[in-house]
Protein backbone atom coordinates (compact mmCIF):
# COMPACT_ATOMS: atom_id res chain seq x y z
CA UNK A 1 0.00 0.00 0.00
CA UNK A 2 1.15 3.38 -0.64
CA UNK A 3 0.19 6.42 1.32
CA UNK A 4 -0.11 9.73 -0.79
CA UNK A 5 0.02 13.09 1.12
CA UNK A 6 -2.06 15.60 -0.70
CA UNK A 7 -0.07 18.67 0.69
CA UNK A 8 -1.62 22.26 0.78
CA UNK A 9 1.63 24.50 -1.14
CA UNK A 10 2.23 26.20 2.58
CA UNK A 11 2.89 22.86 4.07
CA UNK A 12 6.12 22.54 2.16
CA UNK A 13 7.97 25.45 4.00
CA UNK A 14 6.33 24.80 7.30
CA UNK A 15 9.26 23.02 9.63
CA UNK A 16 6.19 21.66 11.81
CA UNK A 17 5.13 19.76 9.20
CA UNK A 18 5.09 15.66 9.83
CA UNK A 19 4.45 15.11 5.82
CA UNK A 20 8.51 14.73 5.22
CA UNK A 21 8.39 11.77 8.21
CA UNK A 22 6.70 9.90 6.12
CA UNK A 23 8.06 10.40 2.93
CA UNK A 24 11.44 9.83 4.73
CA UNK A 25 10.42 6.66 6.75
CA UNK A 26 8.07 5.05 3.83
CA UNK A 27 10.60 6.01 1.08
CA UNK A 28 8.79 5.10 -2.68
CA UNK A 29 5.80 3.49 -0.56
CA UNK A 30 5.23 7.37 -0.27
CA UNK A 31 4.47 10.54 -2.36
CA UNK A 32 3.44 13.61 -1.43
CA UNK A 33 1.78 15.80 -4.25
CA UNK A 34 1.45 19.47 -4.17
CA UNK A 35 -2.47 20.05 -3.94
CA UNK A 36 -3.50 22.71 -6.64
CA UNK A 37 -7.24 24.11 -7.25
CA UNK A 38 -7.00 24.73 -10.68
CA UNK A 39 -5.05 21.70 -12.11
CA UNK A 40 -5.89 18.15 -10.53
CA UNK A 41 -2.98 15.58 -10.08
CA UNK A 42 -3.39 13.64 -13.20
CA UNK A 43 -2.07 10.73 -12.08
CA UNK A 44 -3.73 10.63 -8.67
CA UNK A 45 -7.07 11.08 -10.13
CA UNK A 46 -6.12 8.21 -12.83
CA UNK A 47 -5.30 5.79 -9.70
CA UNK A 48 -8.80 6.91 -8.11
CA UNK A 49 -11.16 6.08 -11.12
CA UNK A 50 -8.89 2.65 -11.24
CA UNK A 51 -9.99 1.79 -7.55
CA UNK A 52 -8.66 0.62 -4.48
CA UNK A 53 -8.49 3.69 -2.78
CA UNK A 54 -9.08 5.32 0.03
CA UNK A 55 -8.92 8.92 2.07
CA UNK A 56 -8.53 8.95 5.57
CA UNK A 57 -10.96 12.12 6.73
CA UNK A 58 -12.41 12.95 9.70
CA UNK A 59 -16.54 12.98 10.06
CA UNK A 60 -19.10 11.14 8.43
CA UNK A 61 -16.80 8.50 6.60
CA UNK A 62 -18.09 5.83 4.67
CA UNK A 63 -16.61 3.37 7.20
CA UNK A 64 -14.67 3.64 9.98
CA UNK A 65 -12.17 0.79 12.17
CA UNK A 66 -11.48 -0.04 8.55
CA UNK A 67 -9.33 -3.30 7.61
CA UNK A 68 -6.90 -1.67 4.98
CA UNK A 69 -5.98 -5.16 3.38
CA UNK A 70 -7.82 -4.40 0.08
CA UNK A 71 -6.38 -0.55 0.05
CA UNK A 72 -3.54 -0.01 -2.68
CA UNK A 73 -3.57 3.51 -1.81
CA UNK A 74 -4.09 5.95 0.82
CA UNK A 75 -4.70 9.30 0.61
CA UNK A 76 -4.04 11.80 3.76
CA UNK A 77 -4.77 15.88 3.70
CA UNK A 78 -1.41 17.11 4.80
CA UNK A 79 -2.17 20.69 5.88
CA UNK A 80 -3.93 22.33 8.78
CA UNK A 81 -7.61 21.22 9.80
CA UNK A 82 -9.21 24.41 8.11
CA UNK A 83 -7.20 23.75 4.75
CA UNK A 84 -7.79 20.13 4.81
CA UNK A 85 -11.54 20.82 5.05
CA UNK A 86 -11.27 23.66 1.97
CA UNK A 87 -9.46 21.08 -0.78
CA UNK A 88 -11.89 18.62 0.59
CA UNK A 89 -14.54 20.67 -0.50
CA UNK A 90 -12.89 22.14 -3.55
CA UNK A 91 -11.28 19.34 -4.87
CA UNK A 92 -14.46 17.08 -6.79
CA UNK A 93 -12.05 13.81 -7.49
CA UNK A 94 -11.95 13.30 -3.41
CA UNK A 95 -15.73 13.36 -3.80
CA UNK A 96 -15.28 9.80 -5.34
CA UNK A 97 -12.75 7.96 -2.72
CA UNK A 98 -14.37 5.92 -0.10
CA UNK A 99 -13.72 7.94 3.42
CA UNK A 100 -12.02 5.97 6.23
CA UNK A 101 -12.45 7.57 9.49
CA UNK A 102 -9.70 6.96 12.25
CA UNK A 103 -11.50 6.21 15.65
CA UNK A 104 -8.62 5.67 17.62
CA UNK A 105 -9.83 6.77 21.36
CA UNK A 106 -6.83 8.85 22.34
CA UNK A 107 -5.40 12.45 22.04
CA UNK A 108 -3.10 13.62 19.64
CA UNK A 109 0.58 13.77 20.92
CA UNK A 110 1.43 16.59 18.25
CA UNK A 111 2.02 20.30 19.88
CA UNK A 112 3.71 22.09 17.31
CA UNK A 113 0.95 24.31 16.53
CA UNK A 114 -1.79 26.33 18.44
CA UNK A 115 -5.43 25.80 17.89
CA UNK A 116 -5.53 22.20 17.15
CA UNK A 117 -8.68 20.00 16.94
CA UNK A 118 -8.92 18.17 20.21
CA UNK A 119 -10.36 15.03 18.78
CA UNK A 120 -7.90 15.20 15.50
CA UNK A 121 -4.40 13.49 14.56
CA UNK A 122 -1.32 15.15 12.76
CA UNK A 123 -0.79 13.72 9.61
CA UNK A 124 1.90 11.76 10.70
CA UNK A 125 -0.33 9.82 13.61
CA UNK A 126 -2.85 9.16 10.60
CA UNK A 127 -0.12 7.63 8.92
CA UNK A 128 1.22 5.73 11.63
CA UNK A 129 -2.46 4.48 12.57
CA UNK A 130 -3.09 3.47 8.88
CA UNK A 131 0.08 1.09 9.13
CA UNK A 132 -0.60 -0.37 12.41
CA UNK A 133 -4.46 -1.06 10.47
CA UNK A 134 -2.78 -2.55 7.22
CA UNK A 135 -0.45 -5.02 9.24
CA UNK A 136 2.58 -2.84 8.69
CA UNK A 137 3.54 -2.50 12.29
CA UNK A 138 7.37 -2.23 11.98
CA UNK A 139 7.27 1.18 9.51
CA UNK A 140 4.71 2.27 11.88
CA UNK A 141 6.98 1.98 14.91
CA UNK A 142 9.90 3.28 13.26
CA UNK A 143 7.51 6.57 11.36
CA UNK A 144 6.34 6.60 15.14
CA UNK A 145 9.62 7.00 16.79
CA UNK A 146 10.69 9.59 14.32
CA UNK A 147 7.24 11.34 14.90
CA UNK A 148 8.33 11.14 18.97
CA UNK A 149 11.58 13.02 18.15
CA UNK A 150 10.51 15.09 16.03
CA UNK A 151 7.70 16.80 18.25
CA UNK A 152 8.91 18.87 21.59
CA UNK A 153 8.74 17.46 24.84
CA UNK A 154 5.09 17.72 25.74
CA UNK A 155 4.70 21.07 28.23
CA UNK A 156 7.39 23.01 26.64
CA UNK A 157 6.19 26.11 25.42
CA UNK A 158 6.60 27.32 21.83
CA UNK A 159 10.43 28.56 21.25
CA UNK A 160 11.72 27.15 24.26
CA UNK A 161 13.14 24.18 22.61
CA UNK A 162 15.49 24.72 19.44
CA UNK A 163 14.39 24.12 16.23
CA UNK A 164 10.82 24.02 17.43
Amino acid sequence: MKITLLTHFKEFEKRSNTGRLIVDVLGENAEQIRWNRLNPPVDLVREIDAGGVALIYPGAADESDYDFSDVKQCIIIDSTWQEARKIHQRSPYLQKVRRISLNTGSKSLYNLRKHQKESGLCTAECAIEVLRRAGRVAEAELLHERFLAFIRPQGVMRGAVQGH
